[in-house]
């Protein structure tokens, strides 16, 4: 304790930490098994959350034991059998990273002297990984905020001095697949594009946008007045892990003179593995792209990151200069002339010391791995007569659906039986998956990007959903 400060502890640091470690290794000792089911949420934990604000300090052992009671008690994505969305698995070294990071409290906005340094060696690391030929690039705090970006990048270079006059009446549109993420939507709206110029591509049979489509929108909105700013290619998406072809689209964006920007937030690191490097061809020809590290790369969030060809991209669009922040001829822009954020942690510590400590190679398996675990489940689907698979998996997501003899043919009916099983699954506990519709039919949508996730836990997937959809099924039949 030190009586000099203002909001001193009411025990020593060292013991507070050591406590803080002590949470820490339980947590990580129980993500390596999977539990029987997740625990309750008490009515005390209830009660508490009810309380208001207390003029006087808790001790500061209690609040640690109160936070972990909480956190033990959420949906934890870092555990080997959730299922559900994109998840986190919180790396251990990312986790200690984030702990350093918020210690020392670098804010990457100014110039941050080493951790400059950092930021660019793992952008370097992360275009390597990826096989992207980077020039310049921002760690930020989602696919979100990185699309956001890379599109202000594509905005500014289609309609020069945007940021200055707005779009002034000018009409202009983005294209992506009509299964592209929601972000790419609200860049629109933020950008001023509007949603109403999002030009919803159509698909394949395989979900992957159609580049002959694509070109024949592009020539609709010039025909008609409209700037063409960005074609949004998704390299993995959320819904089915469809790959659109970005070499195809490469093409048409070369022959139109626009921005392709790739959103890989979920799928991009499928470029790092050897068996799905080949889906990503035409990669090196996007103008921009981005990945989320927070998710397939396993780290704890937030940590996005946006890469760019250009390396002037950037600073075009967010570059400023202001009394309090100036710029000397001599001396680089500061970090926040090249990000839509001002005050940004260093997330890039984390991704460093995961490359550092891992390598490439142990992460290229841990990829593989996961891409293995959902032909698996591919293949378990397929052995099962009640089981039905929606699509054969292109990365790690493998949407499927729970087919009971007695509703064989009855859409409607299906459709709400497996509905009812997700949150019946959920209820159970034993597994934690998602919802989605997939070509029009209500599935079970298992997306395996853990790197804690074994084949025995890809196995308790299948039998808990036969298990319950039978109890399901059961329960609907007539007496």
């Amino acid at each position: 304790m030190n009586p000099r400060l203002s909001l001193p502890l009411d025990i020593p640091r060292s013991e507070l930490l050591t406590r803080a470690a002590d949470v820490i290794a339980d947590a990580w000792r129980s993500f390596d098994q999977a539990r029987a089911r997740e625990p309750e949420l008490t009515q005390n934990l209830r009660e508490w959350a009810g309380e208001g604000l207390f003029d006087a300090p808790m001790p500061a052992l209690e609040a640690l034991d109160r936070a972990k009671r909480y956190l033990d008690t959420s949906i934890a994505q870092a555990r080997p059998r959730y299922f559900a969305f994109v998840g986190s698995s919180g790396l251990e070294v990312g986790v200690l990273a984030d702990a350093l990071a918020s210690t020392f409290d670098v804010n990457l906005a100014t110039t941050a002297r080493s951790a400059d340094l950092i930021e660019a060696q793992a952008l370097r690391f992360a275009a390597e990984l990826l096989g992207y030929p980077v020039g310049g690039g921002a760690f930020t705090s989602g696919g979100m905020v990185s699309n956001l970006t890379a599109l202000t990048a594509a905005r500014e270079r289609a309609l020069p001095n945007a940021r200055q006059t707005g779009l002034s009446n000018r009409p202009c549109a983005l294209y992506c697949s009509e299964e592209a993420h929601y972000s790419v939507r609200r860049a629109a709206e933020i950008l001023g594009i509007g949603a109403d110029f999002v030009r919803c591509i159509p698909t394949d049979a395989q979900h992957r946008m159609v580049a002959e489509a694509c070109a024949a929108a592009l020539e609709a909105d010039l025909a008609a007045g409209i700037t063409p700013v960005a074609i949004v290619a998704t390299g993995g998406t959320t819904l089915t892990g469809a790959v659109d072809p970005i070499s195809s689209l490469a093409d048409v964006a070369a022959r139109f003179g626009v921005w392709l920007h790739v959103d890989g937030a979920y799928g991009l690191p499928g470029a790092a593995a050897p068996s799905t490097r080949g889906l990503f061809a035409g990669l090196e020809r996007a103008d921009s792209i981005c990945v989320d590290a927070h998710k397939w790369l396993y780290l704890p969030k937030a940590c996005s990151i946006v890469l760019v060809r250009d390396r002037h991209a950037l600073s075009r669009a967010f570059s400023h200069n202001e009394n309090y922040m100036l710029h000397d001829a001599d001396t680089p822009l500061n970090a926040v002339d090249s990000t839509l954020e001002y005050s940004r942690p260093f997330r890039a510590l984390k991704f460093w010391m995961a490359l550092r400590v891992h390598g490439a190679d142990q992460y290229r398996t841990a990829i593989e791995r996961n891409l293995e675990q959902a032909r698996r489940c591919a293949r378990l689907v397929r052995a099962q007569p009640e089981l039905e698979l929606l699509l054969e998996p292109q990365l790690s997501t493998v949407p499927y659906r729970h087919v009971p003899d007695a509703l064989r043919g009855d859409e409607d009916a299906l459709d709400a039986h497996n509905l009812a099983l997700v949150k019946a699954m959920q209820a159970d506990g034993r597994v934690y998956i998602s919802s989605a519709v997939v070509d029009g039919k209500a599935c079970l949508r298992p997306c395996f990007v853990n790197f804690r996730t074994s084949d025995d836990d890809v196995d308790a997937l299948i039998a808990v959903t036969l298990e319950i959809g039978a109890q399901l099924s059961k329960q609907r039949s007539p007496a």
